[in-house]
């Protein structure tokens, strides 16, 4: 079990994190507020009430309750996966990653009803939205989880 214990600190890690800088976004800008950081990067505060890139919150408002279903699901089969003792440690830091960032923002659908957003980078009229440390521990979750799967297995030696 001390590998399950190292992925769920990873994963409290990510979530305090996303959510202490949730709460500082919060606290200093008013929904719209900027400050701007370098040419291509700013700090802003803006509401996500959909997906990745704001996918569906055009919406009705069915896409909460389906977005909190998703991530506790995801959450739940991270989890049996984490107990489990076949994988990699870098398979295992991978899904740490992402259960962290999916309860993070999890949390916010949640209290919110929508995921706060507050890293905006940007060059000219190109821009990346707006995302948050939850959304990046998922993404450098993926990437690792893709990476692992592309590594050559070693050969066991008897």
């Amino acid at each position: 079990m001390p590998k399950l214990k190292q992925g769920l600190t990873v994963a409290a890690l990510i979530i305090a994190l996303d959510q202490l800088s949730k709460y500082l976004v919060m606290q200093v800008f008013m929904l719209g507020d900027y400050i701007q950081v370098t040419s291509f990067f700013e700090l802003v505060r803006a509401h996500n009430t959909g997906a990745a890139f704001s996918l569906f919150a055009n919406q009705a408002g069915w896409q909460r309750a389906f977005f909190i279903s998703i991530a506790s699901i995801a959450a739940v089969v991270i989890l049996h996966l984490l107990r489990k003792p076949a994988g990699s440690p870098l398979f295992k830091l991978a899904l740490s990653l992402i259960l962290g960032g999916a309860l993070g923002n999890l949390i916010d659908r949640i209290v919110h009803g929508y995921v706060v957003d507050f890293l905006y980078f940007h060059i000219n009229q190109y821009a990346w939205p707006a995302f948050n440390i939850a959304d990046s521990a998922i993404t450098i979750g993926a990437v690792l989880l893709v990476w692992d799967s592309l590594r050559k297995p070693k050969p066991h030696t008897a």
